[in-house]
């Protein structure tokens, strides 16, 4: 079996792993980088199967990683698009109270944006949300004119580009079945090859605390997949729809509740829904995998969090089968809306990190230690943050060459 050596192996060619690759090339271009990627394709999964929006930061914790990594790479993002003249538009979005007792939660919302120092951010109401939005129903919104879309999947092709006009080496169809220690260098084993590194970076997505565990990493949560399913205004219908229309979210929860979004090469979504699905990457209703199922029901953390939310959870199940429950959804936003007027989309699967004690991790988990880099916790707004993601892993990984060298 043929063994190569590199300074860095990363795992995982979603967004987060090719730009973490961009940016340390950037900064070290002798750094001899090795992406695995168990896929025949990058950007295959979470990265692959995005909405596309591009977020503005309004609702993460001002001072948490999430927020800091959205503010930095919403602007990386641009810039980037911009200079390889991939399409976006930052056409802005209505988060809209259709009840009044959604404005305390709306001005939680507002509080945190203006706390992110988020510009033009401002509150409006039912006649200006008609202005924008004419067949939405509201009683007060917040008008957030950073907001975009673009397709994620473009953007990822690009960042791969790039790494491979820089020399970067990527071994897909290569997953990753054991990984071990010889001395200061990492051995990472496969069916075809064994790859010795000197740096091993996790961003292995929906399969993170599996390589983390190979990697020796101690860990006290595990990936637990939702899936999120679309259903697509027909074309005479989307006129009901101009940009991105979204409802005021629980925060306790950490989905944002069934919207509307424009896409950047036509066509309007609506959803989605944030339901278990029954294998890490089962992106239809019918996907099921045994021993995985198996995996997230018996994990204490799993069970822990279906006690608190079981009836969120069996709602969201039923809509996954009902139609007529998904558009009951919809019509909080969109009252005139009709069955007919949707068809079935498609689906993406969240990797959503549970601790032991049933707690949902809300913010970006990089755990480091010699030699190994784990990206444990990567949540939305985790594609608009890429570039700023990839940045901070850089970082550390710069730093740990460097240590090593000395």
């Amino acid at each position: 079996m043929p063994t190569d050596h590199f300074d860095i192996a990363i795992i995982g060619a979603g967004i987060i792993g090719l730009a973490t690759a961009l940016q340390i090339k950037e900064r070290r271009p002798d750094c001899k980088i090795a992406i695995l990627e168990k896929e025949a394709e990058v950007a295959s999964h979470q990265t692959g199967h995005n909405s596309g929006v591009i977020h503005s930061g309004i609702y993460y914790q001002p001072g948490s990683l999430r927020a800091f990594n959205c503010q930095r790479g919403y602007y990386q993002l641009i810039d980037f698009c911009t200079r390889h003249e991939i399409p976006f538009d930052c056409c802005g979005k209505v988060i809209v109270a259709t009840q009044e007792k959604e404005r305390a939660q709306l001005e939680l919302i507002f509080q945190k944006g203006l706390g992110n120092k988020m510009q033009g951010l401002r509150k409006i109401g039912p006649e200006e949300v008609a202005e924008i939005e004419p067949h939405v129903k509201s009683v007060e919104a917040i008008w957030v004119p950073q907001a975009g879309i673009v397709n994620y999947r473009k953007v990822a092709l690009k960042y791969s580009s790039l790494l491979q006009e820089a020399g970067v080496s990527f071994f897909l169809s290569t997953e990753v079945k054991e990984i071990k220690n010889n001395g200061k260098d990492k051995i990472i084993l496969s069916k075809q090859r064994e790859i010795s590194t000197s740096l091993l970076i996790n961003c292995a997505g929906l399969y993170s605390d599996k390589v983390a565990l190979l990697s020796g990493q101690k860990l006290d949560l595990r990936i637990i997949p939702f899936r999120g399913e679309y259903y697509e205004l027909k074309k005479e219908k989307e006129y009901y729809v101009n940009n991105l229309i979204y409802p005021v979210p629980d925060l306790n929860f950490p989905f944002l509740g069934v919207h509307f979004t424009r896409m950047i090469e036509g066509g309007i979504e609506a959803g989605p829904n944030a339901v278990l699905a029954f294998r890490r990457e089962g992106y239809s209703r019918w996907d099921f995998h045994g021993k995985e199922f198996l995996e997230t029901i018996t994990y204490p953390g799993f069970q822990k969090l279906a006690k608190k939310y079981w009836r969120t959870g069996m709602g969201e199940l039923y809509r996954s089968y009902s139609k007529t429950a998904f558009v009951k959804a919809l019509r909080h936003l969109i009252p005139q809306l009709e069955e007919n007027d949707l068809v079935r989309g498609g689906a993406g699967v969240r990797a959503t990190a549970i601790d032991d004690n049933g707690t949902i991790k809300d913010d970006y988990l990089i755990l480091e230690s010699e030699g190994i880099i784990n990206v444990c916790n990567a949540p939305s707004p985790a594609a608009t943050s890429s570039l700023s993601i990839g940045l901070t892993i850089a970082e550390k990984a710069i730093k740990q060459l460097e240590q090593f060298a000395s």
